[in-house]
């Protein structure tokens, strides 16, 4: 597989922004529940949070701000979009007082990606319906922002060249994961980009086994990242699943709270992505250093790519030394990160105003759970 990474010589270079952005933003965090306790107290989503506390990797910003500031260069926050739980408002509302909050979207619990993209979807079609979107996860950490947002203008052209595909961000894989997603490309006659191919298959958390061999045969690991029409996004979906984009798109009847206590969780990645392979297209996206921070594993592997310390691992806090922490360390790193997620404190006033004014809140926190509740 080759192709070189595109450039403003290009043409690639941003002078036309993707219209709107979509953020994912309502994971419940419990793969690193265990390491986000240990950083601040409590059990974290991961995309509120700083993740090791003092600027080793996200610095004074949780991951969710992050991606905001990511993408805010190329996509104001007008058009920016996010998907919050219910259940997380007082963590995510101080750190979204920078959008609009017609824009903050919140769905009532946690059922997967697959309805929070489409909720999303379901909410941008009634103010743009043939807008161009770029869907971003809140929660992975990306080295070269630069470079990533050359990607998604990248994609971006892609989809105004071809407006029936969907472009998918696709990452060179390092090592054998069987907690990616795998991409396995083919080449595509009308697709003169550089750096874009088609899609053979996609297979979400292969075996170890199948890894290895995704990884030898030059796949890519899928970054979730993708550029696409909301008309022809919403029209795949319902090809797909047409039940849930009926019951979403119409929010007739039921509340959307009994609409999600009926509804089964799906995955974008697992049970819609490898369905619609041939009108899927990946963009090779070279050395932007992008980690899903998905383990206490790859959070590690992230900082000692950086030639950071690992806080948490052992005694001397040295890179690359791997040992677990004693008890007396984890006692020591909470005490002094506490507060470090960002937004904790905010939490625990909301939390309590929500106790004194009901369950509504007060101020901002009210505004904003009024809407699209």
């Amino acid at each position: 597989m080759t192709g070189s990474s595109p450039t403003a010589a290009e043409g690639l270079c941003g002078e036309r922004d993707v219209s709107w952005a979509l953020v994912l933003a309502g994971g419940d965090g419990v793969r690193l529940r265990e390491l986000t306790r240990h950083i601040a107290g409590v059990p974290i989503p991961k995309q509120y949070c700083r993740i090791t506390g003092d600027r080793r990797i996200t610095g004074d910003h949780s991951l969710l701000e992050m991606t905001l500031s990511r993408i805010a260069p190329s996509v104001p926050a007008s058009r920016t979009l996010v998907i919050v739980n219910r259940n997380h408002l007082a963590l995510a509302l101080p750190q979204l007082a920078g959008l609009p909050t017609r824009n903050v979207i919140v769905q009532p619990a946690n059922r997967d990606t697959g309805p929070g993209v489409l909720l999303g979807l379901a909410h941008l079609s009634r103010r743009d319906p043939r807008a161009m979107v770029v869907l971003l996860p809140s929660d992975h950490y990306v080295h070269d922002e630069l470079a990533f947002r050359r990607y998604v203008e990248h994609a971006r052209d892609v989809v105004r060249l071809h407006p029936d595909r969907i472009a998918l961000l696709g990452i060179p894989p390092d090592r054998p994961e069987p907690g990616y997603g795998y991409v396995t490309t083919r080449p595509v006659d009308d697709l003169a980009c550089p750096s874009t191919f088609g899609v053979h298959a996609f297979e979400e958390k292969p075996s170890a086994e199948a890894a290895a061999r995704f990884v030898a045969d030059g796949a890519l690991w899928s970054s979730l990242v993708m550029v696409f029409r909301v008309d022809r996004m919403l029209e795949l979906l319902e090809r797909i699943l047409p039940s849930e984009v009926a019951d979403l798109r119409a929010r007739v009847g039921p509340p959307l709270a009994g609409l999600y206590r009926r509804m089964l969780p799906w995955n974008l990645s697992r049970d819609f992505l490898p369905h619609i392979v041939q009108d899927l297209v990946v963009i090779r996206a070279d050395g932007i250093g992008w980690s899903d921070l998905g383990t206490p594993e790859s959070v590690d592997r992230t900082l000692v790519a950086l030639g950071r310390d690992v806080p948490w691992r052992s005694d001397t806090r040295r890179v690359g030394e791997h040992r677990r922490a004693a008890p007396a360390r984890v006692l020591a790193l909470r005490r002094a990160s506490s507060g470090r997620c960002f937004g904790l404190d905010q939490a625990r006033r909301v939390r309590s105003l929500r106790l004194v004014h009901g369950p509504a809140g007060c101020g901002r926190a009210a505004r904003h759970a009024r809407v699209h509740a």
